[in-house]
């Protein structure tokens, strides 16, 4: 079975997410008051935890199943090192170009802090060197972002290469007409039943099982 090429390996990696803090209004300041003893609260008796739903029996004579891709990506050992590189990759990039970004600002600095002193020929010899520094910033920005979508391109198609067999496994011995996206399937509605995520991820992870010893 052949897999769309719109399947996508890795979901996009936040680089730097640091929101603001949310400032906390401190209550106003009241007389304390002594209240009334309260009666001593029993300790509450022990729980058992509830054990994980059963998964739905698969619907037997079905032609068509589903697979949840984007769970497939984030639970498989595959779609996790994918992820990694991609995130080593990025992190590799950040550190290139903030390196770069320190040299242009302090570029900067020195040319503010020292117009008052400089001479007209260190003066341009700066402006030159923040214009030099300015564009490699600039090329490293679109650099990286070169190399990371031709890395997740080369990933996705390597996910796709290592998915397409398990996905024709489980075609041929259920005796399926399709197997859908459910993401883009369009479906509003599917029997939980026809659900084969678990089993793709399962099946998919123990194809890189290393075999066991020779004795």
């Amino acid at each position: 079975m052949r897999l769309s090429r719109t399947m996508m390996v890795v979901a996009a990696v936040s680089v730097i997410a640091a929101g603001p803090a949310r400032a906390q209004t401190a209550p106003p300041q009241t007389k304390p008051t002594t209240p009334a003893p309260a009666p001593p609260t029993p300790a509450p008796a022990p729980t058992t935890p509830a054990a994980p739903a059963a998964p739905a029996p698969y619907p037997e004579g079905a032609k068509v199943a589903y697979v949840d891709l984007q769970a497939v990506v984030g639970a498989s050992n595959e779609g996790k090192a994918a992820s990694a590189r991609l995130q080593e990759l990025e992190k590799k990039k950040i550190a290139e170009i903030e390196a770069k970004s320190k040299a242009l600002e302090s570029a900067r600095t020195k040319r503010t802090s020292g117009a008052a002193v400089l001479n007209e020929s260190a003066q341009l010899a700066l402006d030159r060197e923040i214009d030099k520094l300015t564009r490699e910033v600039q090329y490293m920005q679109q650099e990286a972002q070169a190399e990371r979508n031709e890395l997740q391109e080369e990933l996705r198609m390597e996910f796709q290469r290592k998915l397409a067999p398990v996905f024709e496994a489980i075609g041929k011995e259920k005796g399926l007409h399709v197997i859908l996206d459910a993401a883009n399937s369009g479906a509003f509605w599917a029997n939980p039943g026809l659900d084969l995520t678990g089993e793709v991820i399962k099946r998919l992870d123990a194809s890189k099982a290393p075999a066991p010893p020779k004795k």
